[in-house]
């Protein structure tokens, strides 16, 4: 697909819009050329705004007066958005929107101009369906709670277990499997204990204020109940954890759930944790990689209540390869009936790395309707259950440019999950793969620092993962 950006700079978003329709091919963005070859999408802005779209047999122009300098891009986005959805017959549920943060617009249009307005702007200017506005407008006003509960100096501490027992076919997180790298997990915990311990004296140092701590990967579970402790008991003699809301390990993996390992996070003050099936459906199971039956799922969650874990989310996957709608429903409502606090509903997204991707599944119209559906009955039964949106975010190359959303109880919100995902305050991370995410407490500004990618390359370069970590000195200089 060739798309000509002509006198204008919107080509980010345009591409971004173009891929909704034709998620599974090429984008060639090309700028100030009048040479069409097609298939073509063309973008101008001469004396007017136009829009022309030749593919196959079908051909359209749209034109319109030019607006004002801030409505150009949206307004050439909706002429290249209505064009695609007569050719294309699909409407998408969340219209032009192709931002990663939905919310936190919505949001922010709210506190401006009010709610009625929020949601006009988004049905009317933005084409979302009204169920996305419901659902964002109930996501919103949980988060905003949790939101104003983060102070001037509050920070998140992220800590990565970049170890799997294997990987999943969707999956394209830097990560390594235990089989093949066990000889680097024990050295790979000696040096994050030791990065956690450096990163507390540098928060100690500037006076931030420890309020949720998140262990993820990966898995790790892949820990011995031992190396798990010795991690976790680094975060509670390191840091001051007098202000600290709220400490979670996914556990994630049924497979790598031990009563030994569930004790071990207990004792180190860990209250909430993630045993995620993904479906309950054991053929799809084996269909995407995992290496668990659903009967896995049901016994370590039952072994987390009797450990004495009362705050457990699980995670289930929408639009999963050869699933069902039925399957989707089944799994759902076996789920609820396990009756954890928070479960969180995410819709596949074909990411290019993954195995999935690279063995050539393409997302097509079918997948999108049947995907849509599941979503549908989510809503429908968690808010039924007693369940309510807490977050919500999107990824690119979703099935059906659908979501992700974490749902839970009253009281039992992940605080990290809608800390990290608005950006409220600054996330410190430790470990392989962490980004430390230094958030500007006067504005919306953001530095990363990237830790270095792999197991192996952490271990190796150590010292320049100290160094880097220097940074956070500099950057919070100017507010100190």
């Amino acid at each position: 697909m060739n798309l000509y950006i002509n006198n204008h700079s919107f080509h980010y978003e345009l591409e971004n819009l173009t891929r909704l329709f034709y998620p599974n091919e090429k984008i060639k963005v090309i700028k100030d050329s009048s040479d069409f070859e097609k298939p073509f999408i063309n973008t101008q802005i001469a004396d007017k705004l136009i829009a022309e779209v030749s593919i196959g047999d079908f051909y359209k122009k749209s034109e319109s007066d030019i607006c004002i300098e801030s409505e150009n891009e949206r307004m050439l986005c909706e002429m290249v958005y209505k064009i695609l959805c007569e050719l294309t017959d699909v409407t998408p549920p969340w219209g032009m929107i192709t931002g990663v943060r939905p919310v936190k617009l919505y949001r922010q249009l709210k506190e401006n101009e009010g709610g009625e307005k929020a949601d006009a702007y988004f049905r009317d200017k933005l084409f979302v369906s009204p169920k996305k506005v419901e659902l964002l407008s109930l996501t919103e006003s949980i988060e905003k709670k949790i939101i104003d509960l983060s102070h001037r100096n509050s920070f998140s501490l992220y800590i990565s277990i970049p170890f799997c027992p294997s990987r999943c076919y969707y999956c394209s997180f830097v990560q390594s499997s235990v089989e093949r790298c066990r000889h680097l997990v024990e050295p790979y915990v000696e040096l994050l204990c030791r990065e956690i311990e450096y990163t507390a004296e540098i928060a100690a140092n500037l006076g931030l204020r420890l309020e949720t701590v998140y262990m993820g990967g990966g898995t790790p579970t892949t820990l011995s109940p031992e190396q798990m402790s010795r991690v976790l008991s680094a975060v509670n003699s390191s840091f001051d954890i007098s202000s600290l809301r709220e400490f979670t390990v996914e556990a994630g993996r049924p497979d790598t759930i031990t009563k030994d390992k569930l004790i071990s996070i207990l004792e180190n003050k860990v209250d909430r944790i993630s045993i995620n099936p993904q479906t309950l459906n054991d053929e799809i199971l084996d269909i995407i990689g995992r290496k668990h039956t659903a009967s896995q799922t049901i016994e370590a969650y039952k072994l987390a209540r009797e450990v004495g874990f009362n705050s457990i989310n699980m995670d289930l996957i929408a639009g999963l390869p050869e699933e069902s709608e039925k399957s989707f429903v089944d799994t759902l409502n076996r789920v609820c009936a396990l009756d954890p606090e928070c479960i969180t509903v995410h819709t596949l997204s074909m990411k290019r790395s993954s195995t999935l991707t690279q063995d050539g599944t393409a997302i097509n119209r079918s997948d999108a309707v049947r995907t849509s559906k599941m979503l549908d009955y989510a809503f429908e039964k968690l808010v039924d259950s007693g369940y309510l949106p807490y977050y919500l975010y999107r990824q690119t190359r979703m099935v059906g440019n659908l979501e992700n959303t974490g749902w839970s109880k009253p009281g039992f919100e992940s605080l990290y999950n809608i800390y990290v995902m608005d950006e409220t305050h600054t996330i410190l991370g430790c470990g392989a793969g962490a980004v430390t995410k230094l958030k500007s407490p006067d504005d919306s500004y953001l530095k990363r620092v990237f830790n270095f990618k792999y197991p192996y390359e952490y271990i190796n370069r150590y010292s320049e993962q100290l160094e880097r970590k220097k940074e956070i000195y500099t950057f919070y200089e100017k507010y100190i």
